[in-house]
This record gives C-alpha cells, structure tokens and sequence, in this order.
C-alpha cells in the first residue's frame, strides 16, 4: 500500500525489452536506503518488486501484463519516474490509499501553466469515470490528487498542481497526447462490489 506522496523522482538508466518482460534500471540514491531485495516500489503508480539493488539503484522485472495495462511500456532510457516506497504503519497518511495496481491508461490534453497553479486536463478510460467524484482523490502515475471537475460527456477529468507537487514529481515533464498512469479510489470499488452483492441476494 502506498500514500500517492512521492518520495523520489528516479531515472531509467537501464530498459532491456523482451516480447514477454522487461528489466528495468532506476536510479535512485534515496530510494534505494531503505529498499531491500523483494520490496515493493511505486514506479508511476505501479507496483513493482525490487529484485536487485545497487549503491544508488534497483532492478524490477516488468511482466507482460503490466506492460500491457500500464503506461510503463512506454518508458525508455532517460525517463524521469515517480517513486514512492510502500507504507508503514508509523507514517502519515497525507495522500490517500494507493494500491499501485492500475486501473487503466489515460491520456494529457490540455495543460495550462497559470500564475500559482497549472491546470492539467486528463481523458480517462469510459469505464473508469464513474468511480470519480468532485473533490475526490485519483492517483495519476502514483502522485495523489484531488479531483477539480469533471466532464462526463467527453471523459475529461481535471487537477490543478501547485508548484510544489510540479518540482518534486515527473508530472512537470508531461505534454499533451502523453499516456498517464491512473488509480481511482479503491473505496468506490469496494463500494460497487458491495451493492452488487446485496442487489444479487434480494
């Protein structure tokens, strides 16, 4: 489990690409301090297992279903990755619980620069859009947001970053027409899959 608070923004130093897998190499000096071997890192949202750790980096193997469902095939050498350690139980949850398993892959359409804010303007997958909600927590390549307004017509969804969240992740490198990692609120599923069970039963 993860909070959506990213700690580090790590760089893809090394991508080898099978048809069915891939390995990746991140660097990342802080990261790396508290990961061992068979840790779980969120890289852009998506859980992955540390299976080698150097001095100032960490290999993943990279499955061909998460390719598949992740924006992660689409990193290449000199990427900038969002990364977040798992949780313990001692921190503060200042995000919202994040799973790192993708829901789906969205795409950047507008992007706004204003003057204390910049306006990003997200298209999200059909099915997705009905697990989110005003004011409602998404996680977008693994950075918890909150959730400005929402254009149902066209399955747009917008967050308004502050410098801060800019500076610290890989979201200030995004252009228009980029894929996106995004997680929506567990919650709502676990939500949905409970009334479906209680409309079946009565």
């Amino acid at each position: 489990m993860f909070t959506g608070l990213v700690s580090e923004l790590g760089e893809v130093i090394a991508l080898v690409q099978s048809a069915d897998s891939a390995v990746i190499t991140i660097k990342s000096p802080e990261t790396v301090r508290d990961l061992a071997i068979g840790g779980s890192v969120s890289v852009n949202g998506t859980c992955l297992t540390a299976v080698e750790i150097g001095e100032d980096y960490f290999v993943a193997d990279v499955m061909i279903q998460t390719l598949n469902l992740t924006s992660l095939s689409s990193l290449i050498v000199g990427s900038f990755v969002n990364l977040e350690l798992a949780a313990t139980l001692n921190m503060r949850m200042g995000g919202h619980i994040v799973q790192g398993h993708v829901d789906g892959v969205g795409t950047v359409r507008e992007i706004s620069p204003e003057v204390k804010w910049t306006k990003f303007v997200i298209e999200i997958p059909a099915p997705l859009s009905k697990y989110i909600v005003n004011q409602g927590s998404i996680a977008l390549d693994g950075v918890s947001l909150t959730v400005g307004t929402i254009d149902d017509q066209n399955n747009f969804v917008t967050v308004w970053l502050i410098p801060e969240t800019l500076a610290k992740t890989n979201l200030s490198r995004l252009h228009v027409g980029t894929p996106i990692n995004i997680e929506v609120d567990v919650l709502a599923k676990y939500v949905e899959r409970l009334m479906e069970k209680k409309s079946t039963h009565e």
